[in-house]
């Protein structure tokens, strides 16, 4: 007991001293630690809307919020027995799915170019040309990708010149089309942001194990397959845990902004059914459990990946 009390004693004397030494990186954190608390944790206490039956009235919010009918789990048993359900989650795991297949790879693609490319002005300006959609808001990005794929746009008077199709697709009246659109406009849109991180952790790759490898006789790609891309590794291990745990995160603005009658069917996801039931309806408890539903079922996904990750190549999130 004596020694556990002596350990315990010691480490509290430890930490006491590291905020002492550390007190200014302390007080720089401080202000995005409350910003944390105030604005992902705080509004966490509004979860409990799931589990009632809440109606706005003439009262205070609060009052109203905790004398609304507890249902328990009434509201998640609407949505799984609803024949929205599997329309919806299809929808969803058809985009993020695709926008995984397709936009996962690409960030580190372009950051491999990148570094092998050796032209100084050639790289600067696929840097600046590839960052620049992710600063585009969706409205802006939005009415490119609709300009881009009308029937009269670029897209098809390209496609009718060579002689690939006669007559002009109408891509965005395709319900299937829909989900690759999106995938590859999300893709487009953050493959250059995306690479900033892999650059980085090439950059602190040591220039020596290249010069080593050029002794001995190892091409270009050699390089890139034996040392670029495994010390990649834990950056791309953590980035695919985190990508994994958003396959419901299929998006809101680009599906609200490109979706359009003919394509309803397809375009609506997760995000969209929550902000139409929960606001457009007023259905409030049932838009707040539509959601609970899809950030447990992401803490879930990140759990196990994480731990596939951990057993697998001994490199995890946490």
């Amino acid at each position: 007991m004596h020694k556990v009390s002596a350990i315990k004693t010691v480490r509290s004397n430890n930490l006491i001293s590291r905020l002492k030494e550390q007190k200014w990186l302390f007080v720089l954190m401080l202000p995005a630690f409350i910003a944390t608390l105030l604005f992902s944790y705080g509004p966490m206490f509004g979860l409990y809307m799931a589990f009632t039956n809440y109606q706005p009235g003439g009262g205070s919010f609060f009052y109203q919020f905790f004398h609304a009918e507890f249902v328990g789990f009434q509201w998640f048993e609407y949505f799984f027995t609803t024949g929205d359900f599997y329309r919806v989650m299809r929808n969803t795991l058809a985009t993020s799915l695709l926008t995984l297949f397709f936009g996962f790879p690409a960030p580190i693609i372009l950051a491999l170019v990148l570094n092998e490319a050796r032209q100084g002005f050639f790289k600067r300006f696929v840097q600046t040309v590839s960052y620049l959609p992710h600063f585009i808001s969706w409205v802006i990005a939005a009415n490119i990708v609709i300009t881009l794929l009308a029937s009269d746009g670029m897209l098809n008077n390209i496609l009718v010149l060579l002689g690939i199709v006669k007559e002009p697709v109408a891509f965005l009246q395709n319900g299937p089309l829909f989900w690759w659109i999106i995938a590859l406009s999300n893709m487009w849109k953050e493959m250059g942001f995306s690479a900033i991180m892999y650059l980085a952790a090439i950059a602190s790759i040591n220039p020596e194990l290249y010069e080593a490898a050029r002794v001995d006789g190892a091409s270009r790609f050699k390089q890139m397959w034996h040392i670029t891309l495994p010390s990649m590794r834990p950056t791309i291990v953590i980035l695919a845990i985190l990508a994994v745990g958003g396959i419901l995160n299929a998006g809101f603005e680009q599906q609200y902004l490109l979706q359009n009658n003919t394509v309803l069917e397809y375009s609506e996801v997760i995000d969209i059914y929550a902000y139409k039931y929960g606001l457009q309806n007023s259905m409030f408890s049932y838009g707040a459990a539509v959601g609970m539903f899809k950030s447990v079922v992401a803490f879930i996904l990140v759990l196990i990946v994480n731990r596939i990750s951990r057993k697998v190549n001994d490199q995890a999130l946490f």
